[in-house]
């Protein structure tokens, strides 16, 4: 029985918490495009929140999470709540023996991170953190070669992420930038520098967007360098205001060789007038990295149903909020912070 046939004749039986944008998006996956996934409830504690999402979907709809890791007949949980509470969720979810896939960031802390691990641990479930980018086909393609020694050794490396634009500047809680925009920049430059570890962090940030906003701990535009022990030196850069749409992009220049992914453009088009060329660009997450979400939740209902690790790990969100505890290290002192000690802390 090949691998697709496997997963429809048993699906994995899951709840999502969460019913907010990525939530929504996350839930629609499950529901009609993720073989072998059977969404059976979704639970937000919103009024209405869960409701319209499970009506929508034809599943039931729950207002309090523990309901959900209570339910015998859900096998594993997927959390796509607000960042603060995700630390929280993951370990409830866990220690109900329930298997865990939550969106990024899994903690806030590391503490928070490491008792989600513990909890994971201990019931013996699977846990992966959603790191998209490792499923875009491009940033996988590079990450074969980087592992083949197609490139030689990294020795420049380069993430950017720069967000469509920011509704509510207020609403944006202070780090913000480092601990869940550049996070996915971290988790991607640790993955394509196998084997290496990050040395010393060295980040700039401010607020250019809205300089109105940089008292009450805005920070909107960042530049991070990132020295490797293996020499590499690699630049994270991230803006929440692109005006031409959703950015992300990488590139790993190595010493036999350079691979780059990302592109913005929506599609291969390109419309040529008198007054020149132009080309339409994808303008959001959802849109750009579809395939990739849909390839991660089929990693992770075959990782549950197969009883194996995920391809990516707590461990793997630990690494990268420990290089985003770093930057934060780095803009209070204004100098390069050691990444060691932060994580000794």
């Amino acid at each position: 029985m090949n691998t697709v046939a496997a997963a429809l004749a048993d699906p994995v039986r899951l709840g999502l918490v969460g019913a907010g944008r990525i939530g929504t998006s996350h839930a629609t996956l499950l529901a009609r495009h993720v073989p072998g996934a059977k969404l059976l409830a979704v639970a937000d504690p919103q009024p209405g929140a869960a409701q319209a999402l499970a009506d929508s979907l034809g599943c039931r709809a729950l207002t309090d999470p523990a309901e959900l890791f209570a339910d015998p007949g859900i096998e594993a949980v997927v959390i796509t709540a607000a960042s603060p509470a995700h630390a929280e969720l993951v370990t409830a979810a866990a220690t109900a023996g329930k298997a865990v896939f939550c969106e990024k960031p899994m903690g806030l802390t590391v503490d928070e991170i490491d008792r989600g691990i513990s909890a994971a641990r201990a019931t013996g479930v699977p846990l992966q953190v959603g790191f998209n980018r490792r499923f875009a086909a491009d940033f996988a393609a590079a990450h074969q070669l980087i592992t083949e020694g197609a490139i030689g050794t990294p020795q420049l490396m380069r993430s950017l992420t720069r967000d469509p634009g920011l509704a509510n500047p207020a609403a944006v809680p202070p780090w913000t930038i480092f601990t869940q925009t550049l996070i996915h920049d971290f988790d991607t430059l640790l993955w394509l520098n196998p084997g290496a570890t990050p040395v010393t962090v060295h980040a700039t940030a401010d607020a250019l967007v809205a300089p109105e906003f940089k008292d009450a701990g805005l920070l909107d535009t960042a530049v991070v360098v990132i020295r490797f022990d293996n020499g590499a030196i690699a630049v994270a850069e991230a803006s929440f205001a692109a005006a031409y749409g959703y950015d992300v992009r990488g590139e790993v220049f190595g010493s036999a060789g350079m691979v780059t992914m990302g592109e913005t453009a929506r599609s291969a088009l390109v419309h040529y007038t008198a007054a020149g060329q132009h080309a339409d660009t994808i303008r959001g997450d959802v849109e750009l990295f579809r395939d990739a979400y849909t390839a991660e939740f089929v990693e992770f209902t075959n990782a549950v149903r197969e009883g194996r690790t995920p391809t990516v790990t707590g461990e793997d969100a630990r690494r990268a909020l420990i290089v985003a505890l770093a930057c934060i290290e780095s803009v209070k002192t204004a100098t390069p912070a050691d990444v060691d000690k932060v994580d000794a802390r």
